[in-house]
């Protein structure tokens, strides 16, 4: 397996950045099923966590974060820098999970 520092911030402490190989990117597009819906509905009524979401929404940042990472890895990179996560509704019902960075070289 190989390491790679991945980090919000625009350095790396005690690191040099030697190149920067460019943008890299993961997403992943999720539906709500109607069990969930159905469950939150209920859940809505009385207030708290709607642990079924929470959870599809860690699936997401997961994955959205793993595909990221390999697209750097593919790159070369050993760092992501400047790592960021934002979701947008695609149609009613599904949304985009998107992380993004800057993909570097360092030392």
């Amino acid at each position: 397996m190989t390491d790679i520092i991945v980090t919000t911030g625009n350095e790396v402490a005690g690191k040099k950045i030697i190149q920067i190989l460019g943008i890299v990117k993961g997403s992943t597009v999720r539906a709500r099923n109607v069990g969930r819906d159905i469950g939150a509905s209920f859940k809505s009524l009385i207030g708290g966590e709607i642990k079924t979401y929470t959870e599809m929404s860690k699936n997401s940042r997961d994955e959205s974060y793993n595909r990221m990472v390999n697209e750097a890895l593919d790159l070369n990179a050993n760092a992501i820098i400047g790592v960021r996560f934002t979701t947008s509704m695609i149609m009613q019902g599904a949304s985009e999970m998107l992380a993004y960075g800057t993909a570097v070289k360092i030392v």
